[in-house]
């Protein structure tokens, strides 16, 4: 039999049946996702850069979803891209389209590659927004730990050409920030308890700067942290931000310092301390957290486009 195109509607439903067959009705308006897996976005230094990207499938309407780009943390090293595949994909469920973003790794381009090549996601998928059904009114930046230091550096360096591959005003603008424990203040990453070395060459902060000590580098490291871009003056996008107190790696304090800049600076912040969480794990992924990151977003995402 040749094949034939019949629409949904036009097909007729089977007659077979037996006796015992159990009948449910199916649920055909419940959401669910797809993943595009590997899906180049730039070539950079010889590399070919990846994002992974969840959607609902294409609609035949003219809907629209808001984009979340999420920068996967590493310590600024190679990612896991999947590593919160699947928590995304169950927020994904709620009405948007994710991109994880893959960045060139510290071994590979240093500080601000990082920022340079999320930029460059979102550029790519602008591009694609009518194959996605993106609207491009509706970004925000993700991130955790190392992803959430360049989710940061992202929003808050739109008005800097040298944290730009593809400088162009007013290209784009991001509509809020969701920061998972990211690191904000460098050079004062030595100053509560950590597991982790935070001041040798050979540490995740001084391989981001081209393997220099850390307290040697205090002007260079001021250019690699969030806060150093708070001003007043200085329109920002609404930030909320998530950090356990128990964090062997990157200090709670670091989530205190940028709090309290941007309570100083009269900016949009929210920020929740996980009590007894570390560093990453399932308590940044329950249902209660996601409820409040959704609402933060929806808030923000819509009171800025009625201004």
């Amino acid at each position: 039999m040749a094949e034939q195109t019949i629409s949904y509607e036009d097909f007729l439903e089977s007659t077979a049946f037996s006796d015992g067959i159990k009948v449910l009705t199916a649920n055909r308006k419940d959401p669910f996702c797809k993943v595009e897996l590997n899906v180049p976005y730039a070539i950079k230094d010889n590399s070919v850069l990846h994002l992974q990207i969840i959607k609902q499938p294409i609609r035949a309407d003219d809907k629209k979803f808001p984009l979340i780009m999420f920068v996967q943390g590493s310590g600024w090293r190679t990612q896991n891209l999947s590593e919160n595949l699947v928590h995304l994909l169950e927020f994904a469920k709620r009405g948007y389209v994710i991109a994880i973003v893959e960045y060139r790794p510290s071994s590979t381009a240093i500080f601000p590659a990082q920022i340079k090549d999320t930029k460059t996601a979102i550029r790519f998928m602008i591009k694609k927004a009518k194959e996605y059904q993106i609207d491009t009114d509706k970004i925000i930046v993700w991130g955790d730990s190392s992803g959430g230091h360049t989710a940061l550096m992202t929003g808050l360096t739109m008005d800097q050409s040298d944290f730009d591959d593809e400088w162009q005003k007013e290209n784009f603008s991001i509509k809020a920030i969701v920061d998972y424990y990211g690191p904000t203040d460098i050079i004062r990453m030595n100053e509560e308890p950590s597991a982790v070395d935070h001041l040798s060459k050979y540490s995740r902060e001084g391989l981001l700067i081209g393997s220099k000590n850390v307290l040697e580098s205090a002007e260079l490291l001021k250019t690699a942290s969030p806060l150093m871009y708070i001003k007043k003056q200085k329109e920002i996008p609404p930030i909320i931000i998530f950090h356990g107190n128990k964090d062997r790696k990157v200090p709670f304090h670091q989530s205190v310092l940028l709090y309290d800049c941007l309570k100083e600076n009269n900016k949009e912040v929210e920020c929740y301390q996980l009590k007894y969480a570390d560093h990453s794990g399932p308590a940044f992924w329950t249902s209660e957290v996601l409820d409040i990151v959704g609402r933060f977003i929806r808030k923000y995402i819509y009171i800025q486009l009625n201004k």
